[in-house]
């Protein structure tokens, strides 16, 4: 998928893995507004006091009185405090903690629940403090949020949250116990649907920003979402509901390397609904796995999987042997787009900017017939490696604010702000136009964002195509997808959702050159 410009090399593996992409950080489905329906794990997931025999390296000791609890609250306090990710803090602290099984994935739980919700509970933390969240101290702001984060959204007893979490604060902040005493009581008195209609605006009024605290987003993330599915809010409700579950994990079996019925029942999952080379994942860490350890498959969402496909799918007209990559970091689409161009006879080159992404696609790549280049994108045309006219296939996998993989990254949704969107969007379309350029006559472009804002896709695409300079015909992606996906709508563009294809929201437009 197309990661958010700032962060790309701090959300994604090399192999894909991660919390977010494993076992543990799937939990049951939620209801309709997030909360856990599966059994109650505070009661028996407390590790023993013999399991944790003294303090973990590098970090102050602490008392090992709940090690699931203290996982949780150092992994989302490294999100706020220093910027970080969570699915790259998360296994560490796990690892250091030595936490496994249930108490792992109830850390990991709290963890992505937490983060992913972090706007409503801010709303009820500062109603139930009587102060601003953001006037908090962070050691008990972090704490209240994990605390108030069980007792609204699992079954853990709120005597056990409220414990729980006065033992974490006094570890942390010890001054803060009372404080947080008394806010975790205020937040028990009333279950999660009460606060809701309480602190949210009416529907009626301003169903926005209704939506917006009810289901954890920002309300300009809302409005987006609105406007991209034509002004229909029963249908942004249901978007808003599935991006607060849990994504399951997607792996792509390689063509000509993996048969993805064989890889199912090897990783005891299941084909996937709509990509030819897509298994959902029944359990584990991925990056475990064998067929991915030795390049035969590799983690990737099946909407990315479909995009990259519909590329290669395209009619071109002419010659098929050179395939052009140009936004190819982490390496997912490329490990795609090489395995099918060696069984086709084509080649693929893959540009990055980074250095230490273009590794990734190196290490993605190998034994593919791809060649990496680390250079801008936006080059291509004028740099000789990358000249004009010298592609028959391109594909824009373009950075972007990411606010289609919202499921995957929940601190991400909390640090975008509309201010991002001219500068990707000036990005966007140079490196579309660029790609136009360095695509022969007859040959197709896939211009391709993991956002459904309009502005990164439809706005973006149009402007783009209009300034090239050279001629260009909107090619209808729908017919390059798999028959009978629903819910394409009109074309000649595709956009996919996760609550209508289980994908991430991939946009999709596919461009061809004229002479």
């Amino acid at each position: 998928m197309s990661a958010p410009l700032e962060n790309r090399d701090r959300t994604e593996r090399p192999d894909g893995s991660g919390p977010d992409r494993s076992a543990g950080d799937r939990a049951a489905r939620p209801d309709e507004r997030g909360r856990n329906r599966t059994d109650d794990r505070g009661r028996d997931t407390r590790p023993g006091r013999d399991r944790f025999a003294g303090p973990v390296r590098g970090r102050p000791a602490r008392p090992p009185a709940d090690l699931a609890r203290q996982a949780a609250y150092e992994a989302v306090a490294a999100v706020h405090r220093d910027d970080a990710y969570a699915n790259l803090v998360l296994p560490g602290i796990l690892r250091d903690m030595r936490l496994h099984g249930r108490d792992a994935a109830f850390a990991t739980e709290l963890t992505y629940g937490t983060l992913r919700v972090r706007g409503t509970l801010d709303a009820i933390l500062t109603a139930a403090a009587g102060r601003d969240v953001a006037r908090i101290d962070p050691q008990p702001r972090d704490a209240l949020r994990i605390g108030a984060y069980q007792l609204l959204y699992t079954r853990v007893p709120a005597h056990a949250a409220v414990s729980a979490t006065v033992d974490l604060v006094r570890s942390v902040a010890p001054g803060a116990t009372g404080f947080t005493n008394a806010v975790m009581r205020e937040i028990s008195g009333k279950d999660l649907d009460t606060w809701v209609t309480e602190l949210a605006p009416s529907y009626e009024s301003n169903p926005i920003g209704h939506l917006a605290l009810a289901y954890s987003h920002p309300e300009w993330i809302v409005r987006s979402f609105a406007e991209s599915l034509g002004g229909d809010l029963a249908e942004t409700r249901r978007l808003l509901i599935e991006d607060n579950e849990r994504p399951p994990v997607h792996l792509c079996a390689r063509p000509g390397r993996a048969d993805p019925v064989e890889l199912a029942e090897a990783v005891g999952g299941a084909p996937g609904a709509f990509s030819p080379y897509a298994v959902y994942l029944g359990g584990g860490a991925p990056g475990d796995l064998p067929a991915v350890t030795e390049g035969r498959a590799h983690v990737q969402d099946e909407g990315s999987q479909l995009v990259a496909t519909a590329l290669a799918t395209a009619p071109v007209e002419g010659s098929d042997s050179r395939w052009l990559d140009l936004c190819a970091g982490p390496g997912g689409k490329a490990g795609l787009l090489g395995s099918l161009a060696a069984q086709r006879g084509a080649t693929l080159t893959a540009v990055e900017v980074a250095e230490h992404r273009a590794r990734l696609v190196s290490q993605a790549v190998r034994g593919l017939p791809v060649t990496v280049l680390t250079t801008d994108g936006r080059t291509a045309g004028d740099d000789p490696d990358l000249p004009a006219g010298g592609f028959d296939r391109v594909l824009v996998d373009a950075p972007c604010t990411g606010l289609g993989s919202l499921r995957r990254r929940p601190e991400s949704r909390w640090r975008r702000q509309p201010s991002d969107l001219p500068p990707l969007t000036r990005l966007q379309r140079e490196l579309l136009t660029a790609a136009l350029r360095a695509v022969r006559p007859g040959g197709v472009v896939a211009y391709v964002t993991c956002s459904p804002h309009v502005v990164e896709t439809h706005v973006t695409v149009t402007e783009a195509a209009r300034r090239s300079g050279v001629p260009v015909d909107f090619v209808d992606a729908r017919p390059l997808l798999p028959a009978g996906m629903p819910g394409l709508g009109d074309g000649p563009t595709v956009q996919l959702w996760p609550h209508r294809h289980g994908t991430d929201a991939m946009f999709l437009a596919v461009l061809r050159r004229g002479e």
